[in-house]
């Protein structure tokens, strides 16, 4: 086993995204990774103190996770709150456990402004979306992560496949 995946605990049924569900991801290598001792889940909003439910959000103007990073684009709720500082603090945690755990991979829920990889919703709360990525996942990518989408969980396993 060459690392560890940090995982989006929506996607291991835990019941944390902003409406109060979970979407839990089924595939077979899930229950061989967390056998093997793989997995290591967080909700990165929960790990900085956001309720659950709370307030749809979405990063504001069309910007993404790097932007949010680089300190030139906000995070929004729908309600017109700026939680930007909640979500780099999220990112902040998420990167800390990755590193604390050995996580050389992540395989996040695509869509949210916090977790998305491929593609995140545009800031108008229109269900607009656009290619890009939210805030944990850039700052994983940035520190060298490999981050995946849920959509791309047969991509993670033929990349750990040639890893081990």
């Amino acid at each position: 086993m060459t690392g560890k995946i940090l995982v989006s605990a929506c996607l291991m049924g835990h019941a944390v995204r902003y409406d109060g569900r979970s979407k839990p991801l089924i595939h077979p290598a899930i229950e061989r990774w967390r056998e093997e001792g793989r997995l290591v889940t967080i909700c990165p909003e929960m790990s900085a103190g956001m309720a659950v439910p709370r307030p749809p959000a979405e990063i504001a103007d069309g910007a993404a996770g790097e932007d949010v990073l680089a300190g030139s684009a906000r995070v929004i709720e729908v309600t017109g709150g700026d939680i930007t500082t909640a979500f780099r603090q999220a990112a902040e945690n998420a990167l800390a456990l990755a590193q604390e755990t050995g996580c050389l991979y992540a395989l996040l829920i695509d869509g949210s402004p916090s977790c998305g990889s491929g593609f995140i919703y545009d800031g108008t709360f229109s269900g607009g979306r656009h290619m890009g990525h939210g805030v944990t996942a850039a700052l994983l990518k940035q520190a060298g992560v490999e981050v995946y989408s849920d959509r791309e969980i047969d991509r993670l396993v033929e990349r750990l496949a040639t890893a081990d």
